[in-house]
């Protein structure tokens, strides 16, 4: 029985570094078909596994990658970046005075107005209105508690809460390199 034709945009390929481990959980290091082939042609990676899916040109057919290793390791920094994105990753994506997902924004511990510094030890996750009740506030004085103190994620601590949140989207050709538990797609 034939696999029932995709879109070739709806056919990303994974990206793994070399050591065959994904570059990123969250987002996911995935390249469109397009990237994914060029990639194979510039001979900067391997191709790991395919979709059952092919692209054509006048003189040529190729399946298109589902999986693909870098041939070069790329190291993962030492101390994740300071971003907001960060933080919500460390945070889990949820308010650390009320546990709630929507609405987020980062609240200033020590408020800055009170010479708190933007650092990954003083700001933490919080939807908007625990930030506006707490306002400019030190936390003792507001009455709220945090769930966790702020600290300084390793890039190993954001990699394995980026896989709390897997994609929409999973091929059943990554599995044996994403460690979700979910149903994957054919």
């Amino acid at each position: 029985m034939n696999a029932p034709l995709r879109h070739p945009e709806a056919c990303p390929a994974l990206v793994l570094n070399a050591d065959y481990q994904p570059l990123s959980y969250y987002p996911l290091s995935l390249w469109s078909w397009q990237d994914a082939i060029k990639a194979v042609f510039m001979d900067r990676v391997d191709i790991v596994h395919e979709y059952d899916q092919f692209v054509h040109s006048p003189s040529f057919q190729m399946r298109l990658p589902s999986v693909v290793a870098l041939k070069t390791y790329i190291s993962h920094e030492r101390e994740p970046a300071f971003t907001r994105f960060n933080v919500f990753l460390r945070d889990h994506f949820q308010c650390q005075y009320c546990g709630s997902p929507d609405d987020l924004t980062f609240d200033h511990v020590i408020p800055r107005s009170r010479g708190g510094k933007t650092t990954w030890q003083n700001v933490a996750t919080a939807c908007s209105p625990c930030n506006l009740k707490k306002g400019g506030r030190m936390l003792r004085d507001s009455g709220m508690t945090l769930a966790h103190k702020p600290q300084r994620p390793t890039v190993h601590m954001l990699h394995k809460n980026g896989r709390s949140f897997p994609p929409n989207y999973l091929h059943e050709s990554w599995q044996d390199y994403l460690y979700w538990d979910i149903e994957l797609e054919p």
